[in-house]
């Protein structure tokens, strides 16, 4: 292993310095410690005139942020990045690790015929944009799908094989269902119709660096006993591969006390990063529930250390 400093431990001149895998293999080494935070950026320019959603979750302790919805065609059409581009994003982040939200669906497919409330085609796993993504130097991608995007488990894992196969280490990819696509269980979900290891399975094999799943707790019928033996068989059947649970479903809008019984479930599975959703306010959660997360996994000290080390 190398000298790469633990994710929970590291700032500016850390990250400026991690390849992909270098990231990844931080994260492992924080110890099921890394908190994410999700950032919408269709739905508003934030919760705070001047700053982004992205910078405010890292202020209140997140360790990584996601960034939802992203249109890389026309990168002008991204309401939450306040004009930013990516770079510009990342530096006023303290180059903190900013990833993209890449969904898999079929072409044409959608949830009913319902009306888009943003660029699905902007989002999706195409070699254009994930060669676009690879340019920006974006830290990590998430290939996935959106609630009514009509994303099955089949498409996320082919999409995660060619991915794979093109960029090899060069990109961080985290590949999973934690959220339904149409009708579709998510990974966990004990009403599923498929075999949720040989999901896990196929993902890994196809070369996911992490898979994602649900957090007990936040989303209906899934329990941390089931969560724990997914992460578990992540852990083991390919050691090195890193597991995220993600509270969402819109638990993630609830107080700080539900967030608090939440995270401690999330601890319990043994995942390697939590997340929160973005189901809140302005294109993400409040930051207290950021800041409780965060709190509940990792304790105070190391949130503080990532509240006031954004420049070091």
């Amino acid at each position: 292993m190398s000298n790469v400093v633990r994710l929970i431990s590291a700032s500016k001149s850390d990250f400026e310095k991690m390849t992909p895998m270098e990231l990844k293999e931080s994260i492992f080494k924080s110890e099921g410690r890394v908190i994410m935070g999700q950032h919408l950026l269709f739905a508003s320019e934030g919760l705070v005139r001047g700053v982004t959603n992205s910078e405010v979750m890292f202020a209140f302790g997140a360790d990584m942020v996601l960034l939802n919805t992203i249109d890389l065609d026309n990168m002008e059409n991204n309401r939450g990045l306040q004009g930013l581009s990516y770079q510009e994003l990342k530096e006023r982040c303290g180059q903190r690790p900013i990833g993209v939200y890449l969904g898999c669906p079929k072409a044409g497919s959608e949830d009913g015929g319902k009306k888009a409330l943003y660029r699905r085609e902007g989002m999706v796993c195409t070699p254009e944009h994930v060669q676009k993504c690879v340019d920006m130097g974006v830290d990590f991608v998430i290939l996935g799908g959106n609630p009514g995007s009509g994303t099955s488990i089949s498409d996320v894992i082919a999409c995660t094989r060619w991915v794979k196969e093109k960029y090899g280490d060069q990109l961080f990819v985290w590949a999973g269902k934690w959220e339904d696509g149409i009708n579709e269980k998510v990974l966990g979900d004990p009403l599923a119709t498929y075999d949720a290891k040989d999901v896990i399975r196929q993902l890994i094999d196809a070369g996911a660096d992490c898979i994602d799943l649900p957090a007990p707790g936040s989303r209906h019928g899934i329990s941390v006993h089931m969560i724990q033996n997914l992460v578990q068989y992540v852990h083991t059947y390919k050691p090195g591969t890193l597991a995220m649970t993600f509270l969402n479903s819109s638990v993630e809008g609830a107080d700080p006390d539900t967030i608090r019984l939440v995270a401690l479930m999330m601890k319990e599975t043994g995942a390697d990063i939590h997340a929160i959703g973005d189901g809140g306010f302005s294109g993400c959660t409040s930051p207290e529930n950021v800041h409780q997360l965060s709190v509940s996994i990792k304790g105070r000290p190391y949130t503080y250390f990532r509240m006031a080390s954004w420049n070091k």
